[in-house]
């Protein structure tokens, strides 16, 4: 969550400079060609179980690769960063709702309460302790699209419980990669389409940016963590989000610390912490 706090902030920065799809696919291809080198053994010691499973290797790079990011970058280019971390703040309802449509696994109610818990604690940073700023946004098609990427994500969150026996790199290698390759249609669509980009410093470090810690940490991160605590469990954290979000623009953009942070800081902290109290599961 660390390394995903800045995407949206960083998505929305370079909105106008780089276009949607070319952030996405230089995301993918940056990182499936800096994983190869290290992941190659273990791709080919699992490789007869990727090709058994290879519906569900699909269905997981389309949701979780090819299309939530594309579909996040493309709201962020019509919408705030505000919106995108409010609507962000979302996720662990979404990946609940999943996991009881699809495998009837509901939230308990110490998860429920957790999540809320810390969704107060969200709004309290966001809105900057002044809830009636919520009644004076502006959602747009933007918001539409950045929703329906959650939606794509708490899929693919609650069907990673059904990922394979294979090694955490190699299930990330096949992913990223399958998930590049899925959206090359839509990315010559877009250089087709679209005006040509002159790229700058700045976008080349938003790349590196995307390709290091919001692609291949990030990712590596979550998987492993679903995998040893479930999607449920793991959902609450997306709430850290914004909490590091806001510590970075306190330590880095000097905004000023107050009151609200510290309540906000609180209630996710103690939400995320409510959410994970339960007997101890067995690791793998």
């Amino acid at each position: 969550m660390l390394c995903w706090s800045g995407n949206v902030v960083l998505a929305r920065a370079v909105a106008g400079e780089i276009p949607p799809i070319m952030l996405a696919q230089i995301r993918w291809i940056g990182a499936s060609l800096l994983l190869t080198p290290f992941a190659w053994r273990y791709v080919r010691n699992d490789w007869p179980v990727i090709r058994k499973k290879l519906p569900l290797m699909l269905l997981l790079a389309f949701t979780g690769i090819t299309i939530y990011n594309t579909l996040a970058y493309l709201g962020l280019q019509h919408t705030t960063a505000l919106n995108g971390l409010l609507l962000q703040s979302a996720a662990p309802l979404v990946i609940g709702f999943w996991s009881l449509a699809l495998f009837g696994d509901a939230m308990t109610p110490r998860q429920l309460a957790g999540t809320l818990i810390s969704l107060l604690g969200v709004l309290i940073i966001l809105t900057g302790g002044q809830p009636d700023i919520l009644l004076s946004l502006d959602f747009n098609i933007g918001d539409i699209l950045f929703f329906c990427a959650l939606l794509f994500y708490g899929i693919y969150s609650a069907v990673l419980r059904k990922k394979p026996k294979m090694h955490w790199v190699s299930f990330l290698w096949v992913t990223v990669v399958f998930g590049a390759i899925m959206l090359l249609p839509a990315f010559f669509w877009e250089l087709e389409t679209s005006p040509p980009t002159e790229l700058s410093w700045r976008s080349f470090a938003a790349f590196a940016y995307v390709i290091l810690f919001a692609s291949l940490m990030a990712y590596g991160c979550f998987n492993r963590g679903v995998e040893l605590i479930g999607a449920n469990r793991a959902g609450p954290f997306f709430h850290l989000m914004p909490l590091f979000g806001s510590l970075m623009a306190i330590l880095f953009l000097e905004e000023q610390p107050a009151l609200f942070h510290a309540i906000g800081y609180g209630l996710i902290l103690l939400g995320v912490i409510l959410a994970q109290r339960k007997s101890r599961l067995p690791v793998p």
